[in-house]
């Protein structure tokens, strides 16, 4: 059973994500929060597997819960969803930044979301290889205003790790990855997860951002 918080100020959106959520066999709403704080208290009371949080709210926004959760060693187990009117914003960036796996725009098709709760649980990405490519045209043209410290390296990792790290960062997907890197999809995917593992990135989104911060990566690169 899939495990869901749902965060938003709009009672009314709440409602409609509940009512999608509540049809499915496979998923379970936990607890509804209308603020940011709410929502950390309530994940760390229920620790759902998948936090649906707004990136606007009041006392406490999207971004500082995703960064409460994402930092909280006991909710390594929750991945956080932003949830968007305004697209691929500097707010979704920032949470990016701040822990979450992915976000979704809230006018997506009701087929759409329910598939993105169930990527979000398994542990995946939620950003296709077009939503990875837009997150690494914004983080080269307009990098954030306030630089972060790099709190990890990529010392550890073995040559492939570090050459499928450099190709997440480019944007591919595990499928080109395998093909450039002449392996198996299921191999890359391996190097990607394992690369993950050791960094402490919590998801391909983090990857792209440390890839850069490090020097792995640098803007202009083919």
């Amino acid at each position: 059973m899939i495990r869901v918080l749902l965060v938003d100020d709009q009672r009314l959106l709440r409602s409609g994500f509940r009512a999608l959520l509540d049809l499915e066999d496979d998923i379970e709403v936990v607890a509804e929060a209308s603020d940011g704080a709410e929502g950390v208290a309530l994940a760390r009371e229920h620790r759902p597997d998948v936090a649906l949080i707004d990136v606007r709210m009041p006392v406490m926004d999207g971004i500082e819960a995703t960064r409460r959760i994402a930092a909280d060693p006991d909710l390594a187990g929750t991945h956080v969803v932003i949830l968007t009117n305004y697209g691929f914003d500097e707010y979704v960036f920032d949470a990016l930044r701040a822990g979450a796996a992915g976000f979704l725009v809230k006018d997506v098709v009701p087929e759409d979301f329910l598939h993105a709760v169930r990527v979000a649980a398994r542990g995946d990405a939620l950003l296709a290889p077009s939503i990875t490519r837009r997150l690494i045209h914004r983080y080269m043209t307009e990098p954030p205003s306030r630089p972060a410290a790099v709190p990890r390296t990529l010392a550890e990792l073995t040559a492939r790790e570090r050459e499928a790290v450099a190709l997440v960062a480019r944007g591919l997907s595990n499928d080109e990855i395998a093909a450039r890197m002449v392996i198996s999809p299921l191999t890359a995917k391996t190097h990607v997860n394992r690369a993950m593992t050791k960094v402490d990135a919590r998801d391909r989104a983090q990857l792209v951002i440390l890839a850069y911060e490090s020097g792995l990566v640098a803007p202009g690169d083919r």
